[in-house]
């Protein structure tokens, strides 16, 4: 495809992740009081939309609890500072086999529930976005598998059209843009979409150039994408998403660092990437711009 830079880009910040980052840099937010205000922080700099997990506020482990979702949106929403709410529904999908001989019964840290279960606090809270992640996939750990099956995303992408809710397609290879372009054609996910690439995971696409590109090749033309490195390439993935035509994610889900040596807090990554889009001759847009791009509806929390 010819090169088509975005000239106006939206920033997201993914705020604290569902991995086992809770101990290894103190600026990971944990508590629905500490997430929300990092969100907030992240959007005073620039961030038009915060990607929410939540986690056990003691332990820092990442958690599905409907309680800690409404606290962390309820504080969000009560502040004065505008800004789009995306939460995950990527957990409830999580097998951890047990060994290679006898994968069964499975081990702890399996987690897998119905669709219903997986899209509960998105019901609950209401956020103008909701990811989905559009496929099954192998992930760094030896016997851990991310579960997402043809039938279960068909009923959650439905759940979520239903409830107003604008899903966000992970998108971690190829085949998962293969199946997202089946949802929407099925009818299950609404036309133009949005599209997460998300690059350098192990074991999706790894986040060389030639993958990358490959993977905005395969985004149908009048779908928005946004895209992110993993760890020390998150910065670069800013200026390579705005080049190949689309927005950015950043934040301490995918990289802890500022720079080598110095843990970053989520408001001085977004202040960095937002000082990438501008030298680069882009603009940078907020909350407004984004939920009249997207459509996105504003809705009350059930």
């Amino acid at each position: 495809m010819p090169l088509s830079m975005n000239k106006d880009v939206f920033i997201t910040c993914a705020v604290t992740g569902s991995g086992s980052t809770q101990d290894r840099s103190p600026h990971v937010p944990r508590s629905p009081q500490q997430i929300a205000q990092s969100a907030i922080a992240a959007a005073k700099a620039g961030a038009a939309v915060v990607h929410c997990h939540v986690r056990d506020p003691e332990t820092g482990v990442p958690s599905r609890d409907v309680k800690l979702y409404r606290e962390v949106t309820d504080r969000i929403r009560d502040s004065e500072v505008d800004v789009v709410l995306n939460l995950t529904a990527g957990m409830g999908g999580d097998i951890v086999f047990g060994d290679v001989d006898s994968p069964f019964p499975t081990r702890d840290g399996t987690d897998m529930v119905g669709a219903t279960e997986r899209v509960a606090h998105i019901a609950e809270c209401l956020p103008e976005i909701c990811t989905l992640d559009c496929g099954t996939m192998n992930f760094a750990e030896a016997d851990y598998v991310m579960t997402n099956t043809p039938g279960m995303l068909t009923a959650m992408g439905a759940m979520m059209t239903k409830l107003g809710v604008k899903p966000e397609i992970e998108a971690f290879d190829t085949g998962h843009l293969w199946y997202a372009k089946q949802l929407v054609a099925d009818g299950v996910l609404d036309a133009p979409a949005l599209v997460q690439l998300c690059m350098g995971v192990p074991w999706g696409a790894p986040d060389d150039l030639n993958t990358f590109m490959a993977m905005v090749n395969n985004v149908p033309q009048d779908w928005t994408f946004s895209a992110f490195g993993l760890g020390r390439n998150q910065m670069a993935y800013v200026a390579a998403s705005v080049l190949a035509g689309g927005n950015v994610r950043v934040g301490l889900e995918d990289n802890l660092w500022l720079e080598k040596g110095v843990l970053a807090e989520n408001w001085q990554l977004v202040e960095r990437a937002g000082t990438i889009i501008e030298n680069m001759g882009a603009r940078v847009i907020g909350p407004a711009e984004v939920r009249e791009k997207l459509g996105l509806k504003l809705q009350a929390a059930a």
